[in-house]
């Protein structure tokens, strides 16, 4: 019987402590968050993704030497700054407002562990996504 009570009362220490760390660990990710979300009218709400249309603006071929990125000043930093972790798909996919690229580049820092560069290498990588990916232009 003893031992009965003691197997019981670790599963549900385990249990109870197992569902606190999950809890505790849940984090939001702007990025899922945003997923199937449509296109809002408020471009400074950093939950709301501003899609460009297919059509809009001019479709420019990308330099394969940089991950098919766009030719530009700051392509070559934002190439190597960004794959460190994922491809340049992921970049080159979204259309959201400058204010959203100031917000993901502050999630990657503090919730993703990216490093960040100089200052003047990380303005002139926001300059360039904003440049390129932006829904505002």
């Amino acid at each position: 019987m003893r031992i009965i009570l003691t197997t019981v009362a670790a599963t549900l220490a385990v249990l109870v402590l197992g569902a606190g760390q999950a809890v505790a660990e849940a984090r939001l990710d702007p990025m899922q968050a945003l997923a199937g979300r449509p296109a809002g009218a408020n471009p400074l709400d950093p939950m709301t993704a501003i899609r460009a249309k297919a059509d809009a603006g001019e479709a420019r071929a990308g330099n394969e030497e940089f991950g098919g990125l766009p030719d530009g000043a700051g392509a070559e930093e934002t190439y190597y700054q960004c794959v460190a972790c994922h491809s340049t798909e992921i970049i080159k996919q979204q259309r959201v407002t400058d204010h959203r690229w100031d917000e993901l580049w502050r999630w990657m820092v503090e919730a993703q562990g990216m490093v960040e560069p100089e200052p003047e290498t990380k303005a002139l990588i926001l300059a360039y996504l904003k440049a390129n990916f932006s829904s505002e232009r």
